[in-house]
């Protein structure tokens, strides 16, 4: 029986301890798009997701003490002074470049992003010049990246900045196609392992099997169907608003959750998570769009950012498995009905919660 306890405590934590975000797709992934103009001058335009700029714009209220954010505009330049104090050009001996926001609000390609314009002169430096984001990221948290793209330059192409990576020098090639891919294949694997809702989607499907081939259907089906609405978003063939495709998504966790209490024949559920599956690719799309797709590298990127998405997947269902299969010989050689429905009935909770709140029903 302690097996049945573990599996629970594990699925509470997954499903019920980080059902909080309102969108779980929320990559923290931030952009900064360098391009250089005469006399050592650069424009820079720094996108968020606007739910990441939110989270780390409430945790350092602090800044703002005293600031009253309701004239018209007020906001929009506090978060210009938000991102002005935290990504920096300089010279070699650290001498900093004049930095002024010339631009702070909605990003009028997307309205989901947020889009800082910032003016470096850097006319009093010499030599090398540095682009410097470390405090951006360290705001944006542990798992924060900040993908670059340089214009105009011999140098020109991308590269992706972590929290530990020391100022970029831009007087230094940028990252090949295939680094590149290497990182979006890593940030595939992330997003669907701390994508909880994805997690208990998965948990939910697969419950009830007490055979492999079953599951590997499911995840064929969920493979193909995702990978489909990924490529249409990511390609910009066809979209949909990222606030109806998260309600969706909590949606169809409820569907097959609920399922589990009506339905054990596992063998056919695959028709439901290729169904399913397209709605789910919409909300993977989010984090690569977020990322910014290179230039003329659409198809790598999105190719090894959907294997990460897969690899990360099979890993989660190849731990679960055996764990469900182990608790099977704990309670005779057959799945504990008790087992499925506390489990399926915390994962629905989970959903709605998400559901009511992706709605606006419920505070985020």
């Amino acid at each position: 029986m302690t097996g049945i306890f573990r599996t629970i405590a594990a699925v509470i934590l997954f499903c019920v301890g980080f059902a909080s975000p309102a969108l779980a797709h929320t990559p923290d992934i931030s952009t900064g798009k360098i391009v250089p103009k005469d006399n050592r001058v650069f424009v820079v335009d720094v996108g968020f997701l606007a739910t990441d700029l939110e989270r780390m714009f409430q945790d350092t209220m602090s800044e703002r003490a005293g600031v009253d954010l309701s004239p018209a505009g007020a906001l929009e330049d506090e978060i210009g002074k938000f991102v002005e104090k935290r990504v920096a050009m300089r010279d070699g001996t650290g001498r900093a470049c004049i930095a002024s926001v010339v631009k702070s609000g909605e990003d009028p390609e997307n309205q989901d992003s947020a889009l800082i314009v910032m003016h470096f002169d850097c006319g009093a430096t010499d030599g090398a010049l540095f682009y410097d984001a470390t405090k951006l990221l360290a705001a944006q948290g542990a798992k924060g990246k900040h993908l670059v793209t340089l214009e105009g330059t011999e140098n020109a192409g991308q590269t992706m900045l972590y929290p530990d990576d020391p100022p970029l020098d831009l007087s230094k090639p940028m990252e090949t196609t295939a680094q590149l891919m290497w990182k979006f294949l890593k940030a595939g694997v992330e997003h669907i392992v701390t994508g909880y809702d994805h997690l208990c989607f998965l948990f939910a499907l697969i419950l009830w099997a007490t055979r492999i081939w079953p599951v590997v259907k499911i995840v064929t089906a969920f493979t193909i169907s995702h990978s489909i609405t990924l490529s249409l978003a990511a390609l910009n063939i066809f979209t949909l608003p990222s606030t109806l495709v998260e309600a969706l998504i909590a949606a169809s966790i409820i569907f097959v959750a609920v399922e589990n209490f009506f339905s054990r024949d596992v063998d056919n559920r695959w028709r439901n998570t290729f169904f399913f599956g397209f709605i789910h690719g919409f909300g993977f799309a989010s984090a690569l769009t977020e990322m910014g797709v290179p230039q003329g590298g659409v198809v790598p990127a999105l190719a090894a950012f959907n294997i990460g998405v897969e690899l990360g997947q099979i890993a989660i269902v190849f731990a679960v498995m055996p764990l469900l299969f182990f608790v099977d010989k704990q309670t005779g050689g057959k799945r504990s009905e008790k087992l499925v429905y506390v489990i399926s009935a915390l994962i629905a909770v989970a959903g709605l919660y998400w559901l009511l709140e992706r709605m606006g029903v419920l505070p985020g």
